[in-house]
């Protein structure tokens, strides 16, 4: 289980989960892009507001980096895009796979 830091609040989230999180975050902020984010925290929905100047950390348990699914990270972008912000959606099947 990986930690979400978001200013001094920990949230705990899956490795799997996180590195995917990471990529799709670090791309909006990177376009100086502000936005929602929802995380389940011990069944409570909690709902952040990220910008560019919000500090974060992904901070991982394991050092192996997991294998990114380019279906789910297109997935995630497009509910990070939409009015309700970037909320975990279910992976899908990984359509680079062979």
């Amino acid at each position: 289980m990986g930690v979400f830091v978001y200013e001094n609040r920990d949230i705990e989230v899956d490795d799997r989960v996180l590195a995917h999180l990471q990529v799709v975050i670090v791309d909006k902020l990177r376009r100086r892009e502000s936005f929602p984010l929802t995380l389940d925290d011990d069944g409570r929905s909690v709902t952040m507001w990220l910008a560019p100047a919000t500090a974060l950390q992904f901070v991982f348990h394991g050092n192996r980096v997991p294998k990114l699914n380019r279906n789910w990270l297109e997935r995630l972008a497009e509910s990070a895009g939409s009015a309700n912000g970037l909320q975990q959606v279910p992976e899908p099947p990984d359509l680079d796979a062979s």
